[in-house]
């Protein structure tokens, strides 16, 4: 396999999810195996456990270094932190096990990419619940990776075949929201959503921002946080010569930059931002309880290295059946590998 692959460290996610399952599918996919390097980060023993289960074509090369990492077609590269035993974890339910698993293989990603020896980071879902119950803190990906990389000003990015969106504030309460969402956020925000569409290959990205408020603010009958906060940033921006649009009422502002009047939409709270991407992206299928269809990535703005998600959780009640769908993750890689070649691109 070529040298000049990049090189992607892809996190197991919590062992007792569906992360094995969908990891593996999605590097038995040709296209996915010949754009990159991959190397998961997880256990040895849970991700064969995974290819048994799978019928796999994929041979399992577990490593303790990336020195001894072949990278040879037909095979899964894997760094075996060997921290899981597959026979005695709790499949599709929290434990604190899987819980310091999936918390350790996040961190081990996070080091490597420091360190230079990866390019970016995929990672497949955790749980909360299981990283509270290993003593955890952190509320989620997006938290733990600032935290372990330093990173103060970031941002959460949906990435789905119609629109990105990239968020203001995410998991928090929806009562705090307007006190977060401040000139000096928002601002942060504008110039993270044109790093990321610089990202994608779009030099010249049109920024379009949602109001908080219905009908963002009517000119202050339903509130003003628009003409306090959201307006100022939005103007300091243009000053900086950044092309933004807003604030617009969000309840038309996704169907046009779904037309392609927008390239990119700077969304205020999680759910605002979040149902237009999974509504479009995500595809349920009432007859054979089955997600037929989980397309968007999750990607963290503003780390000093490339992440990019799975746009799911671990979705216990699929788990460890292989029924996995790994849509999402093949094109979490694809996103990833696109996202580095425009960045090194001259």
């Amino acid at each position: 396999m070529s040298a000049t692959l990049p090189r992607l460290g892809i996190t197991m996610g919590d062992p007792a999810g569906v992360g094995p399952e969908i990891t593996a599918k999605a590097l038995a996919t040709p296209p996915v195996a010949s754009a990159c390097r991959a190397l998961v980060v997880g256990d040895g023993a849970t991700l064969q456990a995974t290819l048994d289960l799978l019928h796999s074509p994929l041979r399992l090369h577990a490593v303790r270094g990336l020195t001894e990492c072949a990278f040879a077609p037909g095979t899964i590269e894997c760094l075996d932190l060997r921290n899981v035993d597959p026979v005695r974890l709790p499949k599709g339910a929290v434990s604190a096990e899987a819980g310091r698993a999936a918390y350790a293989y996040i961190e081990t990603a996070v080091a490597l990419c420091q360190g230079g020896q990866l390019d970016a980071i995929v990672t497949a879902p955790i749980n909360k619940e299981a990283l509270a119950a290993a003593g955890c803190a952190h509320t989620g990906h997006t938290e733990i990776l600032a935290r372990l990389s330093g990173t103060r000003d970031f941002a959460m990015l949906l990435v789905g075949p119609d629109l990105r969106v990239i968020h203001v504030t995410t998991h928090v309460a929806l009562r705090r929201v307007p006190d977060l969402v401040t000139r000096d956020r928002v601002l942060g925000v504008l110039r993270l959503a044109q790093r990321a569409m610089t990202s994608l290959g779009v030099a010249r990205p049109r920024i379009a921002v949602c109001g908080l408020n219905p009908h963002a603010g009517e000119g202050g009958l339903f509130g003003d946080e628009e003409q306090r906060e959201i307006v100022p940033a939005v103007e300091a921006a243009r000053r900086e010569g950044l092309e933004v649009h807003g604030p617009l009422p969000a309840d038309t502002l996704f169907s046009r930059a779904r037309g392609g009047e927008f390239d990119i939409v700077v969304a205020m709270y999680h759910d605002q931002g979040h149902v237009p991407v999974k509504t479009l992206g995500f595809t349920y299928d009432q007859k054979s309880g089955a997600w037929t269809g989980l397309s968007g990535v999750n990607v963290t703005v503003g780390l000093p290295f490339l992440r990019v998600s799975v746009d799911h959780g671990t979705a216990f009640d699929r788990a460890w059946q292989g029924v996995a769908n790994p849509e999402s993750m093949i094109d979490a890689i694809q996103v990833a590998v696109r996202m580095l070649g425009a960045t090194r691109a001259p």
